[in-house]
C-alpha cells in the first residue's frame, strides 16, 4: 500500500490518537445532566459556571444570576455545542436518533444512487458512507501535497516527482510509488462516467491543498457531470473536530445534508489561483493569495496560513511543525514518539493535518543535522511510535532561538513549491 494512500486513511484509524475524539453522537439525557449540573453550580456561586453564560452571550450573564431557571441552562449547554437554541439542539439530536434506529434496523436514508462518486483524499470515511446508506462508488485521491515538493511543472514530470517523494518519504518502492501514483491520477479521468461527483473535505491543510489542486484539474478538464463539494470545518458538539473519519455515520449523513454545496466557476478559480501559488518557489504569491481573503472556498485560507506557517521562522530556523515536537519534549520532558505525536494533534497544532506516518517522516527530517536536535532510544528496529524522544541542549537553544535551525541542517525540505535548504537561510526574496 502506498503512502499517498495510507497517509489519510491513518488520520481516522485507530493506528493514530484521532480514536480518542468524539464521533458527533450526541446524546439527550447527557447534555440534560450537563445543564442541571450547570445550573447547580450556578446556584452555588461558582464562578467557572458564571462565566460559561457570559462565554455564551446569555442575557443573564449581563443582567445577574439571582432568578436563574433550567432553560437558561439549557440554552448555555446548547449554544455550547453550536446552537442557537435547546429546541435545535433536540431537533438535531432526535434527527441523528432516528438515522441510528434506520441504520440499525437495515433500512438507512435513501442519499445517493449507483451513478454517484464520492471522492476523498483517503479512506477513511468510505466504511462509513458504506454503513449510513450511501451506494455510489468511492475514489480515493490522496497525494499528500502538504508534504515534499510540489514544484510547477507538466503533470507527468509531476507526478514523477511526487512518487520519487512518496518512495523516498514514507520508504515504498519506486516503482510501486509510481505506478500507484499514476493510477490515482488517472482515475480523475473519469469523473465524466458519473452523473454526480461529490468531494469530501474538511478544513487542514491535508485536505485543502489537494481541493485546491482538484479546483484546478476540474477547471482544466471541465467534466460533464454534476460536481458537488462538502467541506467541513465545524461539527455541532464536537469540541476538537480533526476530520471526517473521526465521524460516525449519522454525522456523516449530517454534512451530506448540512455542508453538501454546487461547485461553481468561483470556487474552481479560488483553487486555480491557489494552486498556482502552492506551486511558486516564492512565497509572495501565497502571501498575496492569503492576504485576499477570498470566500469561494471558505477553509482554504486557514488553511494555506498554517502551511505558509512551515516556513522557517527568522529567528529558530525551524517552521511550526518542528517547533511544535521540540515545545511538547520541553513541556512533558522524554516522551515515545506516537505520545508526542498526540499531544500535537490534541492541543498544540492550531489545525493539525498530518497523519501518523507523515508526522514520523517530518521527525526523520529533523534529525539531518549536524548536531541533533533530540535523541532516539537506541533500538531503531523499534517501533517508532514507542521509541523515547528526548530533546537536546541543542534542541533547547534552537527552540530559544539562541541558535537557528538552518546553520544546523543538512538536508533539503519543502512547503509547496518552495525549496528550504542551509543556503537559502530563511530568506526567499
Amino acid at each position: 500500500m502506498s503512502a499517498s494512500r495510507t497517509t489519510k486513511s491513518d488520520k481516522a484509524n485507530s493506528s493514530r490518537p484521532n480514536r480518542i475524539f468524539f464521533d458527533g453522537r450526541l446524546n439527550l439525557e447527557q447534555q440534560r445532566k450537563r445543564a442541571k449540573d450547570l445550573l447547580r453550580a450556578l446556584r452555588g456561586g461558582n464562578r467557572t459556571a458564571q462565566q460559561r453564560f457570559v462565554d455564551a452571550n446569555h442575557p443573564i450573564g449581563a443582567a445577574g444570576f439571582a432568578d436563574i431557571r433550567l432553560a437558561d441552562a439549557q440554552l448555555v449547554i446548547a449554544r455550547e455545542n453550536g446552537f442557537a437554541s435547546w429546541p435545535k439542539l433536540k431537533n438535531h439530536i432526535d434527527r441523528i436518533t432516528e438515522q441510528n434506529r434506520q441504520i440499525s434496523s437495515g433500512n438507512p436514508p435513501v442519499l445517493d444512487t449507483k451513478r454517484t462518486l464520492h471522492l476523498r483524499c483517503g479512506s477513511d470515511i468510505r466504511n462509513g458512507l458504506g454503513i449510513a446508506g450511501f451506494v455510489g462508488d468511492f475514489l480515493e485521491f490522496a497525494d499528500p501535497f502538504c508534504q515534499g515538493p510540489v514544484p510547477d511543472l507538466p503533470l507527468d514530470e509531476f507526478i514523477s516527482v511526487r512518487a520519487d517523494f512518496i518512495a523516498s518519504g514514507y520508504h515504498i518502492t519506486p516503482k510501486d510509488a509510481l505506478a500507484r501514483s499514476k493510477r490515482e491520477y488517472a482515475a480523475l479521468n473519469r469523473l465524466d462516467q458519473y452523473d454526480h461527483v461529490v468531494l469530501w473535505f474538511e478544513h487542514d491543510g491535508y485536505d485543502q491543498l489537494i481541493l485546491a489542486f482538484l479546483m484546478d484539474f476540474i477547471a482544466t478538464a471541465r467534466p460533464a457531470t454534476r460536481i458537488e463539494l462538502i467541506s467541513v470545518g465545524a461539527i455541532p458538539g464536537v469540541e476538537r473536530f480533526i476530520g471526517l473519519g473521526q465521524l460516525s455515520p449519522e454525522l456523516l449523513i449530517w454534512c451530506w445534508e448540512n455542508h453538501r454545496v454546487s461547485v461553481t466557476d468561483a470556487m474552481l478559480e479560488t483553487g486555480r489561483t491557489a494552486w498556482k501559488a502552492i506551486r511558486s518557489a516564492m512565497p509572495d504569491a501565497l502571501e498575496k493569495f492569503i492576504q485576499t481573503g477570498t470566500s469561494a472556498l471558505p477553509h482554504l485560507i486557514p488553511a494555506l496560513e498554517r502551511h505558509i506557517a512551515e516556513l522557517p521562522d527568522p529567528q529558530s530556523g525551524l517552521g511550526l511543525t518542528q517547533k511544535l515536537v521540540l515545545q511538547i519534549a520541553r513541556d512533558h520532558g522524554p516522551l515515545p514518539v506516537g505520545k508526542i505525536y498526540a499531544h500535537l494533534m490534541r492541543s498544540y497544532d492550531p489545525l493539525p493535518y498530518l497523519a501518523d506516518l507523515m508526522f514520523w517522516s517530518e521527525i526523520q527530517t529533523m534529525m539531518h543535522c549536524k548536531s541533533p536536535l533530540f535523541t532516539l532510544s537506541d533500538n531503531p528496529d523499534q517501533h517508532w511510535p514507542t521509541r523515547i524522544l528526548t530533546i537536546t541542549a541543542t534542541g533547547s537553544d534552537t527552540l530559544a532561538g539562541n541558535q537557528n535551525f538552518l546553520d544546523n541542517f543538512t538536508t533539503t525540505r519543502w512547503v509547496g513549491g518552495i525549496e528550504v535548504t542551509p543556503e537559502t537561510g530563511g530568506v526567499f526574496y
